[in-house]
């Protein structure tokens, strides 16, 4: 069997940059440990897998991602390159999409300067103390972070941009947090905020740029700026924009897409 598959650029206007993403449109679910030999094979931070829906649950496409080594319950930018791919490769004609995932309906909007929309979960943060392992892996963390419940992740905030960039964490410690991930951030001074994400349990040392985990960002920053309107940068390598706003128990998170590749994947 052939499977149409392509690779986009996220949350940036020029390929090379942003965070590459595997788009893998499927008329039946493969079998899982398929998907996940497959997004093994692709070597990307996630490839996204989605099939059509019947639209009774709200949802046009129901979508999943999957990292070199699992399966996870929430990711922005594969979410924004399987709607680039909709919207620009497979005749979708609406402006919005929505996505059924194991995070309930996540819609995207295109706007006439094709700018692509993602509208995700406002994520609940619980403050506590730093895991051991964190403050061993990361000089600069503080005594306290932030959990995810609903997610797997950890948030330490530091003291600047400078100090984000110049983290460097232990990726052999952060390792034994199993699928746990770590964002770190700052105010910034070329953005609201800035940020960058470790996850080297689930197979990613370090994430390009991370749509997801600005459900989480957004609300925190909306809080400690006093606006619901914000800017964010990923400090990564590749760097990524992104434009944000807090909207009640939602998150308008908003990118750009670069188009690199197309091709078939061949399965005996």
């Amino acid at each position: 069997m052939n499977y149409p598959i392509y690779q986009v650029d996220a949350f940036t206007s020029e390929i090379f940059k942003g965070n590459p993403a595997a788009v893998m449109p499927l008329e039946t679910w493969l079998p899982d440990d398929t998907m996940q030999a497959l997004a093994a094979e692709n070597n990307l931070a996630e490839t996204a897998f989605f099939v059509r829906e019947s639209g009774t649950n709200g949802a046009d496409f129901h979508i999943r991602w999957f990292t070199p080594s699992v399966e996870v319950p929430l990711c922005g930018h594969a979410t924004l390159a399987s709607a680039w791919v909709i919207f620009n490769k497979l005749g979708w004609q609406s402006d919005e999409i929505r996505f059924g995932s194991r995070s309930g309906i996540l819609g995207v909007h295109q706007t006439p300067d094709n700018w692509l929309i993602l509208d995700f979960p406002n994520l609940k943060i619980e403050e506590q103390n730093t895991p051991p392992i964190i403050i061993q892996a990361l000089d600069s963390a503080p005594e306290t972070a932030f959990y995810v419940p609903n997610d797997t992740n950890y948030m330490v905030v530091l003291e600047n941009e400078a100090a984000v960039k110049a983290a460097q964490p232990d990726m052999r410690k952060l390792k034994q947090l199993g699928n746990q991930g770590v964002i770190i951030t700052a105010p910034g001074d070329t953005a609201d905020f800035v940020s960058r994400y470790f996850a080297p349990g689930s197979g990613i040392d370090e994430d390009p740029v991370t749509g997801s985990i600005h459900s989480v960002l957004v609300p925190y920053w909306a809080e400690k700026l006093g606006k619901t309107k914000l800017e964010a940068r990923q400090l990564s390598a590749r760097g990524g924009l992104l434009r944000c706003e807090l909207k009640g128990d939602r998150v308008a998170i908003a990118g750009q897409a670069a188009f690199y590749m197309e091709g078939t994947v061949h399965l005996e």
